[in-house]
């Protein structure tokens, strides 16, 4: 742990007492700050009157004050020797008295002990060393007087450092650089950076050994091959496959640092927040680990507690990855197997994200948003009051794994509502929950809730676009067209050297063979999948954010398929994608959209006639040769046009909504035989309408 004291100059130390026995071991643990630092130490002592001054009791209390100070002066000089001083003060608020006396003497370090702090949990309220800490202008340390001596207690870490904590870290760059090659060489991985172009099978093993090294590397870097796993983009399938198999073993933190960590976080010892807090983790991760906690006011919670470390240790093992990456990442032969530059750029992006719990609530809130229109689906609420960049305290979900959910509709309705939720979340949000899982998936309160929101995926308007039209060409099965999409998605139109046919014949394989699958083996995710690993191999791979969606939609399918094995995700698919359709339709023929996008086309309009005028110098008055167009004025052909294209867009929802009200069972028979024929008028007054211009 970082001391808090480094770097700072101490000359003063105070420390405030009652001259009880738990008082008393905190002046001796400010005594042995201060002799550490070769500094004065103030005792002060605060009496809170009981009479008016003015009146003979009150007289005597200043007598009893006078001797008091003498009394505390004698065992300052105890504790400290001819650096000890004593100040005794009369005032009705201890809290204040001591931060101004602090002031008075100029002190550098406060110290208070906790006492008083377990016996009122009122949260930043009342409490003498939580007003004293919110108050004064220098470096305050609360003391866990209680349990200063028991380091078996159950909350024995109170202050903010302890004395065998005072002496700084330093990160020891050098020797986790030689660690980490002794540790690459010892799994044969410099031929990763000599052989320049292995087959599949010197891959396999290669990744095989990185596997190995990262796992003995420690926590951080299995984390690194974690990350690393969801961009195939990035590497070879081969290491894709590999690092998916990786395993964080890390130890739980202990009591005293889940403690510690938390109190730096409130700002106040856990009793004042925390009615019990359960010392044993649900999980414990490379970053941080959870806990079960019941709050003061009765709730339960579940808390996420970042290491005290993690966050120096991957900046350590960053700043080595980028060094490594400067020096061997345009190596020509690493550079076919890695994209060194892109991989530490995603790394270090990554890492830092998940760093912050304060993004991970932000994720929460906003998938909060999305879900709102599913009523069996649900996140946990946020308690943002006490979360902080590392602390996050949450509803606790008590509820089974989804696959244990009871039967009946509500289940049924909630696989649906899954799986419609990540077309959702994917084609219109365009941010999704990127690790759903089952573990992350919790069944309560007849929904399921999703959980850890560590890794979401965001995907940019344009892709959203391209991967609406490729989920419609699956469902059509048009595979000439799905390639066409795919093509524009990795910018792969116009290259010269590609080979479409046999693009465009893989990809119909691939269709094929998923479209052929019984029910239970329709997944879209796992067909996507095998789409990128296509284009990998063709040299064009797909967007990351679509492989990480790709990888998100494999999961739910699994998920899914736990709920109601009888789903058939294309069903799903096919009626959101018709349902989506209509809703931008019925916003296309909107009146003032349809008037804005009308003046958007003349003034387009307006610009190709100008620039033909000027390619073929036809522009009038000039020396060039005048060349006059005999047509229709722009405005009647904006008219007619602007005609033609509600009567087109009205036959059109008219027949989707026909279809819509066919399917379903709780509509009368007379509303999609009604949709029905203002299609065919509407369709019979369109082709009128264009047979009289011509």
């Amino acid at each position: 742990m970082k001391n808090p004291l480094e770097g700072s100059v101490i000359r003063r130390v105070m420390v405030g007492t009652d001259r009880s026995e738990t008082a008393d071991q905190t002046v001796q643990w400010a005594a042995g700050l201060a002799d550490r630092y070769d500094a004065e130490l103030f005792i002060v002592q605060v009496i809170v009157p009981k009479y008016p001054s003015a009146t003979e009791f009150g007289e005597s209390e200043q007598t009893s004050a006078v001797a008091a100070n003498n009394d505390l002066a004698h065992f300052a000089r105890q504790v400290a020797g001819e650096r000890g001083h004593a100040l005794v003060v009369i005032n009705a608020d201890p809290a204040l008295a001591i931060v101004h006396a602090a002031e008075q003497e100029a002190i550098d370090v406060l110290v208070v002990g906790n006492l008083g702090m377990a016996g009122r949990k009122e949260f930043l309220l009342g409490n003498i060393p939580n007003r004293i800490s919110h108050n004064a202008h220098c470096t305050v340390i609360i003391v866990n007087a209680a349990h200063s001596t028991d380091e078996r207690a159950p909350h024995s870490m109170r202050a903010s450092l302890s004395n065998d904590e005072i002496p700084s870290f330093k990160p020891r760059l050098v020797a986790r650089a030689t660690h980490i090659a002794a540790v690459m060489a010892k799994h044969g991985l410099t031929e990763l950076f000599s052989q320049s172009d292995p087959d599949i099978s010197i891959r396999r093993q290669q990744a095989r050994r990185l596997r190995g090294a990262l796992e003995e590397l420690g926590p951080i870097f299995s984390k690194l091959g974690q990350v690393l796993s969801t961009r195939p983009d990035l590497l070879p399938i081969e290491y894709i496959e590999e690092l998916v198999l990786l395993q964080s073993r890390v130890p739980p933190m202990t009591e005293s640092e889940v403690v510690r960590v938390s109190e730096q976080e409130l700002g106040v010892p856990w009793e004042d927040v925390f009615k019990s807090f359960d010392p044993k983790p649900l999980a414990a991760g490379t970053i941080a680990q959870v806990h079960r906690a019941v709050l003061e006011t009765g709730d339960r919670v579940v808390v996420k507690v970042q290491r005290p470390t993690a966050r120096a240790d991957i900046e350590q093992d960053l700043a080595l990855l980028e060094m490594f990456a400067e020096k061997v990442g345009k190596r020509p032969a690493l550079n076919q197997v890695i994209d060194m530059e892109a991989v530490f750029k995603h790394l270090s992006t990554s890492l830092h994200r998940e760093l912050d719990f304060r993004q991970e609530a932000d994720n929460i809130e906003r998938m909060r948003g999305i879900l709102a229109s599913y009523d069996r689906l649900a996140v946990p609420s946020v308690h943002s009051d006490l979360s902080t960049s590392r602390l996050l305290v949450m509803e606790e979900i008590q509820g089974i794994p989804i696959k244990q959910a009871p039967a009946g509709p509500e289940r049924i309705q909630a696989a649906r509502q899954l799986l419609e939720s990540y077309y959702k979340q994917i084609i219109v949000d365009g941010f999704f929950h990127a690790d759903p899982h089952p573990g992350n998936l919790m069944w309560w309160k007849d929904c399921i809730y999703f959980l850890d929101f560590g890794m979401v995926g965001a995907v940019g308007a344009d892709l959203r676009e391209h991967l609406l039209l490729m989920l419609m060409a699956l469902w059509q099965e048009d595979a000439g067209f799905l390639t066409d999409v795919t093509l524009m998605m990795t910018n792969a139109v116009n290259s010269n050297d590609f080979d479409v046919a046999q693009f465009q014949s893989e990809i119909g394989e691939v269709m094929a063979k998923y479209r052929a699958a019984s029910l239970a083996e329709m997944q879209i995710g796992p067909l996507l999948q095998e789409m990128s690993t296509v284009s990998l191999r063709h040299g064009v791979p797909l967007p990351a954010s679509l492989t990480l969606a790709t990888k998100a939609l494999a999961q739910v399918q699994l998920a899914t398929a736990e709920l109601d094995p009888t789903l058939d995700p294309y069903d799903v698919a096919g009626k959101y994608l018709m349902r989506l359709m209509v809703k931008r339709m019925g916003a296309a023929l909107n009146p003032k959209t349809f008037v804005y996008q009308s003046q958007k086309l003349k003034v387009r309009a307006l610009r190709v006639i100008e620039a033909v005028e000027n390619l073929v110098g036809a522009r009038p008055g000039g020396p060039k040769p005048v060349v006059n167009f005999k047509a229709t004025s722009l405005e009647d052909i904006v008219r007619h046009t602007g005609r033609r294209l509600a009567l087109g867009l009205t036959a059109a929802a008219s027949v989707l909504a026909s279809g819509l009200t066919t399917m379903s069972t709780a509509v009368a028979e007379w509303v999609p035989v009604t949709f029905g024929a203002v299609a065919g008028l509407l369709t019979l007054g369109l082709v009128i309408d264009l047979l009289r211009g011509r």
